[in-house]
């Protein structure tokens, strides 16, 4: 294929989670024009994952057909016990196949560490790692059967650490360490599995009442939800050969966010003290293992301290 090869998607069957506003509706809205079969999963609901608005869904299953495209609309929680089987359902009754899995739904309610409940812990978990896994867990067999999948997750760059978002962000790394396990369960079956790290203007991101009006308007106009999908779309195309990575898209950028192991230093039998006379070159990251899973790194055996 050529850099100037239209990635199309005819023929192809994708569930997009949390479709109904924002970053999901631009995901969901491209997959289509490009010629997927798409399910608008959203059950409308708020930040935090209350209340529920069947029009979320609708709405765009109705201007997906109105531009040509084919979509339906589920309107399950992702967070409901029986929602993963449930919106699987929709797809195999409305198409009969699934091949695309784009795991976006999430809820956020910003919280620091001390003022986290177990209940505000536990619903990010839930939605961003649970039924994310548990969606794709009952997906897999159907991809596994047709020896062809792509799963996309949507992780953060949250990852890093962010004070205040200590239960999203936590979330969120939990969603990272799933794309890495998966990416080596699922390539043997024909499964690749990567993760996106948006950064958009959405309802997620908008809401800092700390910003000035003109911030925000510069966030708008800069960080447009659109500009991630294509990215999105790419990861979820069959040309896609990559597989456990994390790309980010924001503004128009894309790159690449990856977890390495630096050489370290081999000290064998020592102290406390030892390690802290070593310490620059424990962190001297001009040397790095980029490891493709917990095989690769030195406390599995391999040693790159030579």
């Amino acid at each position: 294929m050529t850099s100037n090869s239209l990635l199309r998607f005819d023929g192809r069957v994708a569930i997009v989670t949390g479709a109904g506003r924002g970053l999901g509706r631009e995901h969901a809205l491209l997959l289509a024009k490009r010629g997927a079969k798409v399910v608008v999963n959203d059950f409308g609901g708020s930040l935090v994952g209350e209340g529920a608005s069947p029009l979320v869904a609708d709405e765009v299953v109705d201007e997906i057909v109105a531009n040509g495209g084919t979509a339906v609309a589920d309107h399950h929680s992702v967070a409901d016990e029986d929602g993963p089987t449930a919106i699987l359902r929709s797809a195999l009754d409305a198409f009969g196949q699934v091949d695309i899995v784009i795991n976006n739904a999430g809820i956020l309610e910003p919280a620091s560490f001390e003022k986290a409940t177990a209940q505000i812990l536990e619903r990010h978990w839930r939605v961003h790692f649970l039924w994310s896994a548990l969606l794709t867990r009952a997906v897999w067999p159907h991809l596994r059967a047709a020896r062809y999948g792509r799963v996309v997750m949507t992780c953060s760059g949250g990852i890093f650490g962010v004070p205040g978002l200590t239960p999203y962000t936590s979330a969120k790394g939990a969603v990272f360490a799933l794309i890495r396990s998966l990416a080596g369960e699922g390539a043997p079956l024909g499964i690749l599995v990567n993760g996106i790290a948006p950064g958009a203007a959405t309802r997620m991101s908008v809401g800092d009442s700390s910003l000035s009006a003109e911030d925000h308007e510069l966030i708008v106009q800069t960080m447009r939800p659109e500009l991630v999908s294509p990215t999105v779309a790419f990861l979820a195309h069959e040309s896609c050969a990559l597989n456990g990575e994390l790309l980010t898209a924001a503004g128009g950028r894309v790159a690449s966010i990856f977890l390495a192991e630096t050489a370290g230093a081999r000290l064998g039998t020592h102290s406390p003290e030892d390690v802290a006379a070593v310490l620059e070159r424990i962190f001297d990251r001009t040397r790095y293992c980029a490891a493709r899973d917990a095989s690769e790194i030195t406390g599995y055996g391999r040693d790159i301290s030579e």
